[in-house]
């Protein structure tokens, strides 16, 4: 959520950063929702000032008569004021409705455009595998050696699920060891959070605005399940003040995550790249206004690292306005290499939503003996599926096997899938 007084402090920065985000809110109308709920709120203060001074009045007064008129002129104000206290949470709840629409405002340094075209390659790292023999992509080799079975999962869970099996359940195992093992040494905390949370909550982190179709909602128990192990740690500090003295707190997480795909029908609907549910490593950093732009990169260079040790190809992209996601200022993508589609494809993401999400949840550090919202960066660690994928047909050989990377090995305890 923005602040009212940014808003009106600078409308134009504002509303030039809503239409690059395609949201057709109008600015002046916000404005003009807060200018009447101030209004309300100054009247009220004023009465309840009046109904103060009157009581104290009576409080001094001897003549019974006049007592008595001040009695009644003190029940009329009273009523005044529960009158305007009604109308003052109406436009308050109007105001809040209103400014919980407004997207995140795109840093100054954000490529403008409108969709993922527009989005910027700003570097790409590692030799793509030269093979011998035609690749096969991961759905054959995974039938090969019964590593993924969609068919089963279709019969139990429906389209867009998967059992991992036999060397890749192995192999996703010794990836959460390994990235648990190399980011740990960043100082973030371990953590294995929740996957329901409540509305309050999910409201809260920002994704009901724009991506309410993509979560799934439990009705009965009024629970949300996450799309990431974000969801669960960002408001774990909701309505807290944390010390300035421990900040940047970092944790890392694990957990599975679900997604309808909603918007995505018709795209990747074999195997495992976009399914309902997967298991994720998801970073997550609350700072300091001056450490948050490094907190971010920090995960951006962990995200880097990680795959330059799994030696996978890769480009970091710039994502544009209008391709960000709602919550985010600022938005960078890796994207691994796929032999069998000669493209790169979206693996991690890693984005710095400023003090945004904290102002919907209320979370602030204490400095200078005043209270500051909190800014908040989350980064993919991993995504196990489609890290899978990317192993699986960058190390395949020609033989039919798949060479396990050199850092998995000591976790795996196998050198190659055969």
């Amino acid at each position: 959520m923005i602040s009212p007084d940014y808003i009106r402090n600078n409308r134009k920065e504002v509303q030039e950063g809503v239409r690059a985000k395609k949201s057709d809110i109008r600015i002046d109308d916000i404005i003009a929702l807060d200018d009447e709920y101030k209004q309300v709120l100054r009247t009220t203060e004023d009465l309840r000032a009046s109904r103060n001074t009157i009581t104290e009045q009576i409080a001094a007064q001897k003549n019974s008569e006049a007592r008595s008129g001040l009695l009644k002129k003190a029940e009329e104000i009273k009523r005044k004021v529960q009158h305007n206290e009604s109308i003052l949470r109406t436009k308050k709840e109007a105001l809040d409705t209103a400014l919980h629409k407004i997207p995140n405002i795109p840093s100054n340094d954000v490529p403008r455009g409108t969709d993922e075209d527009d989005n910027v390659v700003l570097r790409v790292f590692g030799e793509k595998p030269s093979f011998s023999f035609k690749p096969k992509d991961y759905l054959e080799i995974a039938k090969a050696y019964d590593l993924i079975d969609i068919d089963r999962a279709a019969k139990v869970s429906g389209t867009r699920f998967g059992y991992i099996k036999n060397q890749a359940a192995l192999l996703e195992f010794a990836l959460v060891r390994f990235v648990f093992d190399e980011v740990m040494k960043e100082r973030f905390v371990p953590i294995v959070p929740p996957v329901l949370i409540n509305k309050n909550a999910m409201q809260g982190l920002g994704y009901l605005e724009k991506d309410s179709d993509e979560a799934y909602y439990i009705e009965k128990d009024d629970l949300y399940l996450v799309a990431t192990a974000e969801h669960s740690i960002v408001p774990m500090f909701c309505n807290e003040v944390i010390e300035c003295e421990t900040l940047p707190r970092r944790f890392i997480g694990f957990s599975s995550a679900f997604r309808r795909e909603a918007g995505s029908y018709g795209k990747d609907t074999k195997g495992i790249l976009r399914v309902h549910q997967f298991d994720k490593i998801e970073m997550v950093s609350f700072a300091t206004v001056e450490q948050a732009e490094k907190e971010h990169l920090l995960m951006l260079e962990t995200q880097e690292r990680l795959m330059q040790r799994l030696e996978i190809p890769y480009r970091v992209v710039s994502i544009c306005t209008g391709d960000m996601g709602f919550v985010a200022k600022r938005q960078y993508d890796i994207e691994s290499w796929i032999p069998s589609q000669e493209t790169y494809r979206e693996t991690h993401s890693t984005s710095d939503t400023g003090d945004f999400q904290a102002r919907r949840l209320n979370i602030r550090y204490r400095k200078d003996k005043a209270n500051h919202f909190v800014h908040i960066a989350n980064g993919t660690a991993l995504a196990i599926g489609r890290i899978l994928i990317a192993l699986l047909e960058n190390y395949q050989q020609h033989d039919g096997s798949v060479r396990i990377p050199s850092v998995l090995q000591p976790y795996t305890g196998f050198d190659r899938i055969s």
